[in-house]
């Protein structure tokens, strides 16, 4: 008998069929247990004979078969797909047995400290409102992929281990490649732009790196970005304008979830990083008005002047100073002091970083030296621009990023599975390092 789906079961009434899953929840009434089984379509009631299920535990891993049948008038639930029929169990096949479960793993407000959440993941994705953590991002993606398609925009994969770094900085990881140096990619920016010459429009989802020296609530060592490139462009306000767009169409995806996505206006307002530090002046007292970027606390400001001004919680913050953006990024013609850059704020943190981009060969070459890099180790990149590539620009979101901005995250690390920092790779790295055995002393 071929296993179906638990949602499927309400089109097989009056049949045998089988049914696979982990018991969610067993409860003894007397001469009946009912087990509550969870498949990836939802949750399912079965009655069972105690000899059926008499070691059964929960997480137990079962395969059930028997007949649906119409649940008692009282003990319909309309809150689930499955909640106007049950499974009468014939026959229980164990496979898989279950140790001792730590906590309650199921509990709807699952108050774990972080720490403890992560190092028992393979546990806690079970949960169903972390499942839905997951699920929210894979909306997003799926969203992002689906507009820029519909954009006519191409998608590529980019590679993850490079010969030269893009954004610069001390923020990167080096790798052994066959005894030659190399690092795994900060962004996809490169190639975004190399691939401009085929498509004039490209996006691609990827993993990148950064080597944060620090353990922040909005910063991991690796995330998941999603870059887009766009060729021909009229102005760098064309980009905005496509972020937007984007976005839009993320949060209309997301209305299926029930969530309550940050508020937007006819258009998201845009105003120049200058201008934001001396409205947060204005507002706080607080004078960042020299500094190159905005502060947490200022970005957290700034998005709140925007929902006061414009009910929007999202803003694009524009025109970053020169020396603290990557090389290929364009400067501003009437203030070569700034660029023609831009972040998207969304309730208080920079969700997307985007901007025009250099596409003159002759002053590409200029920058790379200016940056304290060599021609040489970009000469793969400019054969793009040394061959012709007309005005572009692009833009990058980053995924855990936005998962945690809609969902209202305490912490980046709950956004994403598996989360990478300089404390953890998968389990915290020093609990790992307590387990080596001591070198011994030499004699």
């Amino acid at each position: 008998m071929k296993r179906i789906l638990n949602t499927e079961t309400i089109k097989h009434l009056g049949e045998k069929v089988k049914v696979c899953g982990w018991v969610n929840t067993r409860r003894d009434h007397g001469g009946i247990v009912f087990i509550d089984l969870r498949d990836r379509s939802g949750i399912l009631q079965t009655v069972c004979s105690p000899d059926l299920v008499e070691s059964v535990k929960e997480e137990y891993v079962l395969e059930i078969e028997g007949i649906v049948q119409k649940r008692p008038v009282k003990m319909v639930k309309k809150d689930l797909a499955t909640g106007e029929v049950e499974l009468k169990a014939e026959n229980v096949k164990v496979l898989a047995k279950v140790s001792s479960l730590p906590f309650d793993f199921l509990s709807k407000e699952l108050s774990l400290k972080l720490p403890t959440l992560l190092d028992y993941r393979p546990l806690t994705i079970r949960n169903p409102e972390i499942k839905n953590i997951f699920k929210v991002g894979e909306e997003i993606v799926n969203s992002f992929r689906k507009t820029l398609q519909c954009l006519d925009f191409t998608e590529f994969q980019s590679p993850n281990i490079v010969p030269a770094v893009a954004e610069g900085g001390a923020e990167i990881f080096r790798i052994d490649y066959y005894n030659y140096n190399a690092y795994l990619a900060q962004s996809p920016q490169l190639y975004k732009q190399i691939m401009l010459g085929a498509f004039e429009r490209v996006f691609t989802i990827t993993h990148v790196y950064r080597a944060e020296p620090s353990v922040t609530t909005r910063h991991l060592s690796e995330y998941t970005s999603l870059d887009a490139e766009m060729a021909f462009i009229d102005s760098w306000h064309d980009l905005m304008d496509t972020c937007e767009i984007i976005v839009r169409n993320m949060f209309a995806d997301l209305s299926g979830f029930g969530i309550a996505v940050p508020e937007i206006c006819k258009g998201i307002p845009r105003l120049k990083m200058r201008e934001a530090q001396r409205i947060i002046f204005e507002r706080t007292g607080r004078d960042n008005r020299k500094e190159s970027d905005l502060e947490p606390e200022d970005e957290q400001e700034i998005c709140q002047w925007s929902k006061e001004k414009y009910g929007s919680e999202l803003i694009f913050i524009t025109h970053y100073p020169t020396k603290k953006r990557p090389f290929y990024t364009f400067a501003d013609p009437e203030d070569p002091n700034y660029t023609l850059s831009f972040d998207l704020l969304c309730r208080g943190l920079e969700i997307v970083t985007g901007g025009q981009r250099i596409n003159d060969y002759e002053k590409l070459v200029k920058n790379i030296e200016k940056w304290g890099n060599k021609a040489d180790d970009f000469s793969f990149y400019l054969q793009a621009f040394k061959y012709g590539l007309p005005p572009e620009g692009g833009f990058a979101f980053g995924l855990e990023r936005i998962v945690k901005q809609v969902l209202g995250l305490r912490n980046i690390r709950e956004a994403t599975p598996f989360p990478r920092d300089m404390e953890r790779v998968d389990r915290r790295l020093f609990l790992a390092q307590k387990k080596k055995p001591a070198k011994k002393k030499k004699k």
